[in-house]
């Protein structure tokens, strides 16, 4: 993605971020959103602090791409992915027994089926990798 890019996309994640804080705060829509805009706004403003360094030192713009395009870093990051993947699936697959075993019967239903669209996707990207590798 382009670097003028990056940072107006950023900008309009801070001015969504306060609009829905705002909105939120006035009772305008659920105070759900508050959540919603606080995520938005926080990481729209590190992002533009952290896009804002990388313009002006040259020498931590370099550092982050050697860190970024660095292998190992990039092993890395797919493993904690996967491992990521791999508790989500069996907590949901946990939570789904249990809530069925408590009686919330649709709860239940809904962690089963994201469970078993979890395992779907990752035959569908499994067969798509291994006609590409």
């Amino acid at each position: 993605m382009k670097k003028n890019v990056r940072y107006w996309l950023l900008v309009v994640y801070v001015i969504i971020g306060f609009v829905l804080i705002s909105l939120g705060f006035a009772g305008k829509i659920d105070s759900s959103w508050n959540g919603v805009g606080s995520g938005l706004l926080v990481v729209g403003i590190l992002n533009l602090l952290r896009f804002h360094r990388l313009s002006q030192n040259a020498t931590y713009r370099e550092e982050q791409e050697l860190i970024e395009k660095d292998e190992r870093n990039h092993f890395l990051r797919n493993k904690a992915w996967a491992y990521t993947g791999y508790l989500v699936l069996l907590i949901l697959a946990v939570s789904s027994i249990v809530l069925k075993i408590i009686g919330q019967d649709l709860l239940s239903y809904a962690a089963a089926a994201v469970v078993g669209l979890m395992c779907i996707l990752f035959m569908i990207c499994y067969h798509i990798l291994q006609n590409k590798f």
